[in-house]
């Protein structure tokens, strides 16, 4: 078994990167929110060609803001822990508040520095959620 942990930040970590490594894990390990449901506003999925990651979408909206959103899919841990933070995080948010969220977000959730082969993983929930927004409004 590979070390996890090792893959997605250096070595010589400090205290503050360990803990957002074991939160990391944790949500890799236990993702919250996972599991398709239907009926849905809208669902929409994205798969990451560089390393595989495949995720689907799928949210359920109250008076424009975000009232549930869940996902589906296999990746790595990064890409994993980043969606299962990012079901979280939108929770309550409106979808114009969720279009305005970009790569400084996401990173600031997982909250260590990720590499440059590991950045594609740590958006994919959030290219997810937003070009789902975006075919949800074009067809509306």
């Amino acid at each position: 078994m590979t070390d996890i942990a090792h893959d997605m930040i250096p070595e010589a970590a400090s205290a503050a990167e360990e803990i957002y490594k074991e939160n990391i894990l944790d949500h890799y390990r236990h993702p919250r929110n996972r599991g398709a449901f239907s009926p849905c506003a809208f669902k929409h999925r994205e798969i990451n060609a560089s390393c595989g990651d495949d995720l689907e979408l799928f949210v359920d909206l109250a008076d424009g803001k975000m009232r549930k959103v869940a996902f589906e899919g296999r990746g790595c841990a990064v890409s994993i822990a980043a969606v299962s933070m990012l079901t979280e995080h939108v929770a309550g948010m409106t979808l114009a508040e969720i279009e305005k969220l970009g790569k400084d977000a996401m990173l600031g959730l997982l909250g260590i520095p990720v590499g440059p082969s590991r950045l594609k993983c740590a958006l994919l929930g959030l290219k997810t959620l937003q070009n789902g927004i975006a075919a949800h409004r074009t067809a509306l």
